[in-house]
C-alpha cells in the first residue's frame, strides 16, 4: 500500500526520520524542514550532516530509542533500519504509519510538474548531476536529489520550486520502484547487486517495472547500445525515446572529435541537429550520459543552446573521476568510484586516452558476494591499468562466508600487488609513482583516503 505524506505536510505534522544522518535520508529531512514539517530524527553516531540539520531545526537523538516515536505522526526509516529496532518496534504498537525512504520520496515527487527519474547500473550519479545543471542553466529551478555532493548545488540535495524534480534512482532492493516518474531514464543494465536481485532477467524485470510507474502520457528513455535495456522496455505502452551511437537511435552523436579523453560533439535528435557538446569530463562513456540527458532535454522543449551550456558546465561530482591532487614528481592523482568492473574498463579506458605515461591503479573491491561473482570480469578490467595495486575487500553489508579475498584477485593479474592497510599501499605508491604518471584510487568504500595520504592538505 502507498503511503501519501502530503495531508501529513499540509497540515505540518511532525515526522521521525531513523537513520537521519545518511546521504538520502539528511536530504529528505532538509527538504521536510524547507516545507515547514517539524522533523525529528536519531541516528547512531554524530556527524556534520547530522549537526547541520540540527542547525536547520531537527531535533535529532544519538540514540535508537522508543520514547523517540511518540510525539511523531510519520515514521521515515533507512533501508538498513530492521523491524527489531526499538523505535520501529514501538511505532506498531502505536499504530503509525512507517514508510521506507524510497516511499517518502515517491510521495513527495507527486507534487511536481516534472519528475526525471534517472536508473542504470552505472552512471546514475553522473548524469543526473548533468541533468540537474541543465535544468539549472535553462531557469527550470529544479529540485535535485542526486547520490554524491554536486559543487554545483553544493550537497546532494537542491531545494527548487515544483516544476521539475531530477532525482537519481537506485535499483538497489528496488528503490526505484517506490518513485513517481514522469520521465523514467534507463542508461544501461548489468548484473550487480546479487545479493538482493536473483539473475539478470531478475534486474531487467524490475526496471521494466520502473518504466510502468511512469504515467500513460509520460516518457521512456533508454540506451539503444545497451541489449539488456532494451529488453527492459519491451512491451512498455509508453512514447520511448532512445539514445546511443547506433544510427537506429533517436539521439545520437555525429561530428565527434576527442582531446585527450575529452568528447566535442553535435546532438542529433530523429536526424536534425539540436545541440553541439563539449564535454568537461572524460571518456565516451560520459558522451553516453550527455546523450540520455539531450534526450529528456529535447522531450521538455529545453532551448537547445542552454542544454549544451548545462552540459559544458559539467566538472564531475564528487569521486567521479575526481582530482584529488599531485605528487612532488608530478605524478596525478584521481579518485573514481567505480566497483563493477564495466565501471573500472570505461574509467581505465578514458584514462589510457588521456595521454598518461602510465596508470597505477589502486583498487579496493566492494563486498563479497560481487568480488566473487563478477571475478572473471574484475580480473580483465585491472588487467587495462599498468599495475594494478589492491587492497582488502570492503565488506559494506556483508560478512566473508564464501572465502573470496583480494589477493584472489591479485594472484590473477599480472603484476598486481596486494597489501593490507592503506598506509602500505601509500608508502607503495610513493615509492613505485614517476613524473607522467596517474595514481588511480579506485572504489565505492574508503579507498579515497589513499589519494589524501599521498598528496596531503591540497585543494
Amino acid at each position: 500500500m502507498e503511503h501519501s505524506l502530503k495531508p501529513y505536510i499540509d497540515e505540518k505534522k511532525s515526522m521521525h526520520l531513523i537513520g537521519i544522518g545518511g546521504v538520502s535520508m539528511s536530504a529528505l529531512a532538509e527538504l521536510l524542514l524547507s516545507l515547514g514539517v517539524p522533523v525529528t530524527g536519531s541516528d547512531r553516531a554524530h556527524s556534520a550532516v547530522a549537526e547541520r540539520l540540527e542547525r536547520l531545526g531537527a531535533k535529532i537523538t544519538y540514540a535508537h530509542l522508543p520514547e523517540n516515536v511518540e510525539q511523531a505522526s510519520v515514521i521515515i526509516r533507512t533501508a538498513a533500519v530492521h523491524d527489531d529496532n526499538p523505535e520501529i518496534m514501538r511505532a506498531h504498537e502505536l499504530g503509525l504509519p512507517v514508510l521506507e525512504r524510497a516511499e517518502a520520496w515517491g510521495s513527495l515527487m507527486k507534487d511536481y510538474q516534472n519528475v526525471i527519474c534517472l536508473s542504470g547500473t552505472h552512471g546514475k550519479t553522473t548524469t543526473t548531476s548533468m541533468m540537474s545543471l541543465i535544468a539549472m542553466h535553462a531557469k527550470l529551478d529544479p529540485t535535485v536529489m542526486v547520490g554524491s555532493h554536486l559543487p554545483a548545488i553544493g550537497g546532494t540535495l537542491r531545494i527548487g520550486g515544483h516544476g521539475c524534480f531530477v532525482a537519481e534512482s537506485c535499483e538497489y532492493c528496488n528503490s526505484f520502484l517506490s518513485f513517481s516518474p514522469t520521465v523514467a531514464v534507463i542508461l544501461n543494465i548489468e548484473a550487480d547487486h546479487l545479493d538482493f536481485f536473483k539473475d539478470l532477467d531478475d534486474i531487467i524485470h524490475s526496471f521494466h517495472e520502473f518504466c510502468l510507474r511512469t504515467p500513460e502520457n509520460g516518457l521512456v528513455v533508454v540506451n539503444a547500445d545497451d541489449a539488456n535495456a532494451l529488453r527492459a522496455v519491451q512491451d512498455v505502452p509508453r512514447r520511448i525515446l532512445t539514445f546511443g551511437t547506433s544510427e537506429t537511435a533517436d539521439v545520437r552523436p555525429v561530428n565527434i572529435s576527442i582531446e585527450k579523453g575529452y568528447y566535442h560533439f553535435t546532438v542529433e535528435v530523429h536526424g536534425q541537429p539540436y545541440t553541439t557538446v563539449t564535454l568537461n569530463v572524460p571518456g565516451k562513456h560520459n558522451m553516453l550520459n550527455a546523450l540520455a540527458a539531450c534526450a529528456v532535454s529535447y522531450y521538455l522543449n529545453l532551448d537547445s543552446a542552454r542544454v549544451g551550456e548545462g552540459l559544458s558546465a559539467f566538472t564531475g561530482s564528487s569521486r567521479r573521476f575526481q582530482r584529488t591532487g599531485t605528487l612532488p614528481n608530478g605524478a596525478v592523482v584521481v579518485d573514481d568510484y567505480a566497483h563493477h568492473p564495466s565501471e573500472m574498463r570505461a574509467t581505465l579506458t578514458a584514462a589510457h586516452d588521456m595521454g598518461f605515461d602510465r596508470i597505477l591503479c589502486a583498487f579496493q573491491p566492494h563486498t563479497y558476494t560481487r568480488t566473487k561473482a563478477l571475478f572473471g570480469e574484475f580480473v580483465e578490467a585491472l588487467k587495462l591499468c599498468d599495475l594494478a595495486v589492491l587492497a582488502p575487500i570492503y565488506a559494506a553489508r556483508e560478512k566473508n562466508t564464501i572465502g573470496i579475498y583480494s589477493s584472489d584477485l591479485a594472484a590473477a593479474v599480472p603484476g598486481a600487488r596486494c597489501f593490507d592497510s592503506f598506509d602500505e599501499i601509500a608508502d607503495f605508491l610513493r615509492e613505485e609513482a614517476r613524473p607522467g604518471d596517474l595514481i588511480l584510487t579506485m572504489g565505492a568504500g574508503n579507498i579515497d583516503t589513499v589519494g589524501r595520504m599521498l598528496v596531503g592538505d591540497q585543494a
